[in-house]
């Protein structure tokens, strides 16, 4: 499963994908990871949640992330979990067609692999391509 928070800077989105992640690490049996650009989460996310500091490697296109993605459930199965934090400043590209791109590549792991993807994503609602916009909550 995706899910897509989406908004302009200061509308709550971070709050909510905080919240979210509480949730999961309450309720799942598996292991949740919260990715984020810059250590700004480090106090916020309960401790049995993996919290990455995904500016450490370079990441900067959607490739890259879809191999860092790739590469954290590889070396572990259990993640039920996966949560990006300001989406954009990671994937380098604010294009509704690359998001739209790289929501269907999620929707197949999701499926695939059983990852439930959140992305908190700053931008107007209005401006996601149609793949996205069936994804926002």
């Amino acid at each position: 499963m995706v899910k897509i928070i989406m908004g302009l800077k200061g509308s709550g989105k971070t709050k909510r994908l905080v919240d979210m992640v509480r949730e999961a690490v309450n309720l799942e049996h598996g292991d949740v990871v919260c990715i984020e650009k810059e250590k700004k989460l480090t106090y916020d996310i309960p401790y049995r949640a993996r919290l990455i500091d995904a500016g450490a490697y370079g990441i900067g296109s959607y490739e890259l992330l879809k191999g860092f993605v790739s590469g954290l459930h590889a070396g572990n199965y259990d993640i039920t979990h996966i949560f990006i934090d300001n989406f954009f400043k990671l994937a380098g590209d604010k294009s509704p067609e690359k998001l739209d791109e790289f929501v269907a590549w999620l929707e197949a792991f999701s499926a695939r692999e059983n990852v439930e993807f959140v992305l908190s994503v700053s931008a107007e609602a209005e401006s996601a391509g149609e793949r996205a916009k069936k994804h926002l909550i």
